[in-house]
């Protein structure tokens, strides 16, 4: 069973090797599911999109962002179009880190794609879809466990217990009378 760190580490490099105009060890045109690789490169216009991989414990949360036009975002399926554009970048990154590190990851889907479009003109448009998995064959006992308690320092428990701010002033402090106070 694999650590979180290498796995990690494989998918992180698995992401890296995507950038545009990459090509495969025999020299062809590296494609992992995005629009610019679609077409010719000389001949068609140049759609600008890419992704990015974070992770959060045991999840990687995978973003993407391209730019469109507002008759692809009203047509319909748009939002299945870009769960697809996902779906084969997952599978890429898949394939690419059984590549780099020699065993295969498992990532399940957790929850829906979050489709945001924005636009800066009537011309310019672009898309953000952001879709989160769990990877599932990470060996649990090197997963960060995460708790909701919100914890305050002793230190500060103790400046907060003695009054915060306008607590007493300590013996120490050598400034005249009402200086601490803001002026209005």
């Amino acid at each position: 069973m694999a650590t979180v760190y290498e796995i990690v580490q494989g998918l992180t490099q698995a992401a890296a090797n995507v950038y545009d105009g990459a090509l495969t060890e025999d020299g062809e045109p590296l494609t992992a599911g995005l629009q610019r690789e679609e077409g010719n490169p000389l001949l068609d216009k140049r759609v600008m999109d890419g992704f990015n991989v974070r992770f959060f414990g045991d999840k990687m949360i995978l973003s993407y962002q391209s730019e469109v036009q507002l008759k692809e975002v009203y047509a319909n399926g748009f939002e299945g179009e870009i769960d697809q554009r996902l779906t084969d970048i997952v599978s890429f990154l898949k394939k690419e880190c059984k590549k780099i590190t020699g065993t295969s990851v498992s990532l399940k889907q957790e929850g829906e794609v979050d489709v945001r479009v924005e636009s800066t003109s009537r011309v310019r448009s672009w898309v953000t879809a952001i879709k989160t998995y769990i990877i599932e064959n990470a060996d649990s006992e090197t997963v960060p466990q995460y708790s909701d308690e919100k914890r305050v320092e002793e230190s500060w428990k103790t400046f907060l217990n003695q009054g915060g701010w306008k607590g007493k002033r300590p013996d120490n402090d050598t400034r005249k009378k009402g200086s601490e106070v803001e002026k209005k």
